[in-house]
């Protein structure tokens, strides 16, 4: 993963970050209680709405990403700990957190069931998940398009799959899924689910 993507993904996002993206992740992370674990934290574009969080444990794989993310924990008074870390090997124990938030991540995973596994495990059994993803959308001419484009987009966007079914690998992860908003007509989905264990 290099530095070209997290150099301009902040400026590529802003229209959609200061609309829609803002009420959504406004909404969804005030949610968000407890020992927080966020996924593929990225810019940390999420750390100035954490308000109800005592703690937030953030993991990135990018190091250009996490470098990044550093300007925005000054703009919370939640302590924010970041660590360059994939999500389908996280070194908490077993039953760490009380909310799992993850937002545009689930696209580049490379294994995403495994990383659901993964943070189902170092979540307590009462945990919320809360995650805002782009899927497939099921309209069959945008979805083909969508699958067609995914290759090249893939190597342009550091590794983000515009296909991915991420409302299914939850259900395959056996989360209980408890709200789904659409928005753009099926692109985006914010789902709130509970562990399952």
């Amino acid at each position: 993963m290099g530095k070209w993507f997290p150099s301009i993904y902040d400026v590529a996002m802003k229209p959609l970050e200061q609309t829609t993206f803002k009420k959504i992740r406004e909404d969804l992370i005030s949610k968000a209680e407890g020992r927080v674990l966020e996924i593929g934290s990225g810019t940390g574009v999420n750390f100035p709405y954490y308000k109800n969080a005592t703690q937030v444990d953030a993991v990135e794989p990018n190091s250009w990403m996490v470098k990044k993310s550093l300007k925005r924990k000054s703009q919370t008074n939640v302590p924010i700990q970041t660590y360059k870390l994939k999500a389908e090997k996280l070194p908490f124990p077993d039953d760490t957190f009380d909310t799992v938030v993850g937002t545009l991540v689930f696209c580049t995973i490379s294994k995403p069931l495994e990383a659901l596994k993964e943070i189902k495990r170092v979540s307590k059994p009462s945990a919320k998940f809360l995650f805002f993803e782009h899927v497939r959308m099921e309209q069959s001419f945008l979805g083909k398009t969508q699958d067609l484009l995914t290759p090249a987009w893939k190597h342009i966007c550091d590794g983000c799959h515009l296909n991915r079914n991420t409302l299914e690998l939850v259900e395959q992860a056996h989360l209980s899924i408890e709200k789904v908003d659409s928005y753009y007509k099926g692109l985006f989905l914010a789902i709130e689910c509970s562990n399952n264990k």
